[in-house]
């Protein structure tokens, strides 16, 4: 995450929150994060060195027509300061910083296939330990943990995949 995004992301959640329209930007920064993930082209419009700003500014205000004017300003600026490739990066802080702001922390569970609704409410329960912040998961599939999970909450992680049990005992056994 740029330092640039998350400075555009706090000044937008400021000026939403002032504005007292700061669920209603989150749903456009959540558009704006599937729109990019789901369009290679997108994203890869938006980094276009040779595609000119103007251009970008335009098929961004056709593009996402039905957002707040708090967004439509985040637009105007990336324009003026010539900054559309960090759009998607400042989406993703806002909607992390909105959810901060609401108690409410992201759970990354890394599983090697999509997360059961048992397997969810066990991790729930264990995160529910040792935070007290309302806790949402977010799903991330890698089959190569081959199994077990990856639990990351803030800046702590604990690791119960099968190849990270696999790479300590070759640790092990090599020394």
């Amino acid at each position: 995450m740029s330092r640039a995004a998350i400075i555009y992301a706090k000044a937008i959640l400021d000026i939403a929150q002032t504005s007292g329209k700061a669920e209603a930007v989150n749903n456009d920064m959540k558009l704006i994060v599937a729109a990019i993930a789901e369009s290679v082209e997108l994203k890869d419009f938006l980094s276009s060195p040779i595609i000119k700003m103007d251009v970008k500014k335009s098929a961004l205000s056709e593009i996402f027509s039905t957002v707040q004017n708090e967004t439509n300003s985040l637009f105007h600026l990336l324009f003026e300061n010539k900054r559309f490739e960090i759009l998607e990066a400042i989406a993703k802080e806002y909607l992390h910083l909105f959810d901060v702001s609401k108690g409410v922390e992201v759970a990354k569970v890394t599983t090697a296939f999509p997360i059961t609704p048992e397997l969810e409410t066990k991790v729930l329960a264990k995160i529910a330990e040792f935070s007290s912040m309302k806790i949402t998961i977010e799903n991330i599939v890698d089959p190569t943990i081959i199994g077990g999970f990856i639990l990351r909450v803030g800046d702590q992680q604990y690791n119960a995949s099968v190849a990270s049990k696999l790479s300590e005992l070759k640790r092990e056994f090599s020394n």
